[in-house]
């Protein structure tokens, strides 16, 4: 191999074709754009999805209606009857008494997200949950999670158990960003109306709103 034997790989180099040079050059009259028409002239090109005039795809089909709040939130949802049997069974890693429930004086039992991931009634730690208010509730229960509907949490106080609610932490952030916000500032600088009188001899003295303008020194005889 030497250097005036190195080519161009085949294909990578085409001849520059020159079009409406006359018939002999085989481009000539038309220059391979067919007789006249919208495609035959300059910018005469037809975007691809051009229907030809009939109503495009876009506007046949129908429209999407409604929106989706961009602050909703997605619960993992668990009934307060299925969290009663699963207490009642001792799959919360508390065993109760024999006959399958609490005496009325015993501590709840306490079920938070924790606890319902370890059971496996909710897949994560890090979704909030919802307790719904399906089925009947035979234990005391401390319920705390993020959210609760009125017929759970009267099953659940109805049995002698309670419910706390769990406030989340980005909207007590910002709450509490905003009761800052909107208290006075003390640390800025007081105001004052006072103005600055130049003395004719180059002193500067304050003034008073309303005495603008008024110097100490007793005028001139005339």
């Amino acid at each position: 191999m030497k250097l005036h034997d190195l080519k161009p790989a085949p294909g990578s180099r085409k001849e520059r074709t020159r079009v409406g040079r006359g018939i002999a050059a085989g481009k000539g009259k038309t220059a391979g754009r067919g007789t006249k028409g919208q495609k035959a002239r300059a910018g005469g090109s037809i975007p691809a999805w051009f229907e030809g005039g009939q109503t495009p795809l876009q506007m046949r089909v129908p429209k999407l209606r409604g929106f989706k709040p961009r602050d909703r939130v997605e619960y993992q949802v668990v009934n307060v009857g299925r969290i009663s049997a699963y207490a009642a069974a001792g799959r919360f890693g508390v065993e109760l008494e024999s006959g399958g429930s609490r005496d009325a004086g015993g501590d709840p039992v306490t079920v938070n997200v924790e606890v319902l991931r370890r059971a496996g009634l909710v897949s994560s730690e890090r979704k909030p949950v919802k307790v719904l208010g399906s089925g009947d509730v035979t234990e005391k229960l401390f319920v705390a999670t993020d959210a609760v509907t009125r017929s759970a949490r009267q099953k659940i106080e109805a049995a002698g158990g309670f419910v706390q609610l769990l406030a989340p932490e980005k909207k007590a952030a910002t709450d509490a960003e905003l009761q800052t916000d909107a208290q006075p500032r003390t640390d800025a600088e007081p105001q004052t109306d006072a103005k600055l009188e130049i003395d004719p001899e180059g002193d500067t003295t304050t003034a008073p709103e309303g005495r603008a303008g008024a110097t100490d020194a007793e005028p001139a005889d005339l």
